[in-house]
């Protein structure tokens, strides 16, 4: 169970109205701001909560894909979450979080689509073993220093390669990070912190040419490989996240990323389109 006074609980808190069903407010928290607007981990572990929170919901995500239209601005906000197919199995919703023009009408933010699955014991492997790494304790903690960026304090990150570069010196490098990671305040892992979680690493651009350009998430597609059960075993333990670009191509990046549990169960998988500005 989580306590409604750790920062990322508090993050996600919503109410589910009286208008409609499926229709929530919120207000954004300063403990996982950006540069510009919220953590997108953060929105798109909100998008989540809103299906996971309607009373309709089947079984638990698989799937989420989110796609940030613009940042969303201190203060109130609206999801509406549908569920727009249920079958046997399977359950497909569509989410917009919006908020409040100068004139009063919605504006769109976000949108996103969830996939939740009545998930059957079968069988099942993995094709994709955790790299060979230290134990999270004999690795340093990154240190984060003043920062106008909030919601990097509120994880525990230690990453033993592909750090942030000493030097922006426009070397050319790999973009590959290994880290261990967890919430600073210990908090057990559910699938909506896994969400933000997927969403923690730096944009790849960054490492791969040592150049600090100006860089933002357009859309970001978690999957995820775990039940509760597994995620209740990992508890407040260490995630091992592997992230490496892919393509870098006129104004737009891809990267991927993976993450393990301590004892090497793949909890989730993503793939994000970055937009880089030169």
């Amino acid at each position: 169970m989580t306590t409604s006074t750790h920062p990322f609980d508090k993050a996600l808190k919503i109410h589910h109205s009286d208008i409609r069903v499926g229709h929530f407010t919120g207000m954004t928290s300063p403990d996982y701001w950006n540069m510009v607007g919220p953590f997108g981990g953060t929105t798109a572990a909100l998008a989540l909560q809103s299906v996971m929170q309607h009373p309709d919901v089947l079984g638990t995500p698989i799937a989420i894909t989110v796609n940030y239209a613009a940042a969303l601005e201190a203060g109130a906000f609206d999801i509406q979450a549908t569920a727009v197919r249920t079958n046997r199995s399977t359950q497909h919703w569509t989410v917009q979080i919006t908020q409040a023009g100068a004139s009063g009408a919605p504006n769109m933010t976000t949108t996103a689509t969830v996939v939740t699955a009545a998930r059957r014991e079968t069988w099942g492997e993995s094709d994709m073993p955790m790299p060979a790494s230290p134990r999270p304790e004999t690795v340093e903690r990154m240190s984060i220093g003043p920062s106008g960026v909030a919601w990097i304090k509120q994880y525990e990150m230690r990453p033993f390669s592909g750090g942030i570069p000493a030097k922006w010196d426009e070397s050319l490098s790999h973009s590959e990070t290994r880290i261990w990671l967890r919430d600073a305040e210990p908090r057990p892992l559910d699938f909506a912190s896994l969400a933000a979680m997927s969403d923690m690493f730096y944009p790849r651009v960054w490492l791969r040419r040592a150049k600090h350009v100006p860089a933002g998430t357009v859309s970001i597609t978690t999957y995820f490989h775990a039940g509760p059960q597994q995620l209740a075993e990992v508890g407040t333990g260490y995630l091992l996240g592997r992230a490496a670009g892919q393509q870098f191509f006129n104004g737009f990046f891809d990267q991927t990323a993976h993450l393990w549990s301590e004892k090497g169960v793949l909890l989730a998988t993503s793939n994000q389109i970055v937009y880089y500005k030169e």
